[in-house]
């Protein structure tokens, strides 16, 4: 079910970011003040608040500064901005309410979300304070909610975008019509890992290790429900499938090369008998 405002809020974004570098570096002192301007920034951007992913509540943005790469060193590529990892797979668990014709898939390992609608009633995902944030209408009509603070936050792989000032959980929806395909897709920050730095979840890299749990509010009419699902640090792939790889491969090319080998040995066969001089039916 999706949460009341000041819930969403307290779950949201930036958090992931924030403990990312906390756990990181934890930090050794009290959480500064939150100035002036950063609750701003929590009003219009929903930049705070903890995290259904495990982070801890109550660190210092130090950290997360200095582990999150900048807006200019983002190259696109969701695989390089997860710091060159195939190791992050998010999965879908459970889509509520169970509805015919929805349906919600992971794409790129634990980059975004494709989510088509094929219901015949709108379908409206929620941003990160719960402000409706996109909606696929009945007819197929996809529309981005303006004034969301998510459509900017999820520009950039680590949320480094400029939210404007008329971008507010509390204002009115400004909807836009973006497509008519019934399908949309877009980056979640709650779906992957916040930070470069391996999390502190993972103590041995060789094991199939769960991250979080994460989940994305929705509702289908006027039915609230939520897309809910989880991440996890996949380990790299073991000496033992290489090397039956190789071992197949080496087992194949000796089959062709025996192929081979056995056909010339054939056509030598019939030269031999074909090139020998027929005997004779007559006696001298």
């Amino acid at each position: 079910m999706r949460r009341p405002l000041l819930t969403a809020c307290s779950s949201a974004l930036i958090v992931l970011l924030i403990a990312a570098g906390a756990n990181a570096r934890a930090p050794a002192n009290p959480p500064t003040p939150v100035s002036p301007a950063a609750k701003q920034d929590r009003e219009q951007g929903c930049l705070s608040g903890s995290s259904g992913g495990g982070a801890g509540a109550g660190a210092s943005t130090a950290g997360a500064a200095s582990t999150v790469p900048s807006a200019s060193a983002e190259t696109g590529n969701p695989i390089i901005d997860q710091g060159s990892s195939y190791h992050y797979r998010s999965t879908i668990t459970a889509i509520t309410p169970a509805t015919a014709g929805l349906s919600v898939h992971v794409l790129e390992f634990a980059d975004r979300l494709l989510l088509r609608n094929r219901t015949g009633r709108a379908v409206t995902v929620y941003g990160y304070c719960g402000e409706p944030y996109a909606r696929i209408l009945g007819d197929g009509t996809v529309e981005e909610n303006l004034r969301s603070p998510a459509v900017y936050l999820n520009t950039n792989f680590y949320a480094n975008a400029v939210v404007p000032a008329s971008a507010s959980a509390t204002a009115a929806p400004k909807w836009s019509v973006i497509d008519r395909t019934g399908q949309f897709e877009w980056h979640d920050h709650r779906i992957h890992w916040m930070s470069p730095v391996t999390p502190p979840q993972v103590k041995d890299k060789s094991k199939l290790t769960k991250i979080f749990n994460w989940e994305v509010p929705i509702a289908v009419g006027d039915r609230t429900g939520s897309v809910d699902g989880q991440l996890f640090w996949t380990p790299a792939t073991s000496s033992t499938p290489v090397a039956a790889i190789v071992s197949f491969v080496v087992v194949v090319l000796a089959s062709v090369a025996l192929v081979i080998v056995v056909r010339r040995r054939r056509r030598r066969v019939g030269d031999d008998s074909g090139s020998r001089p027929a005997a004779s039916g007559e006696a001298w």
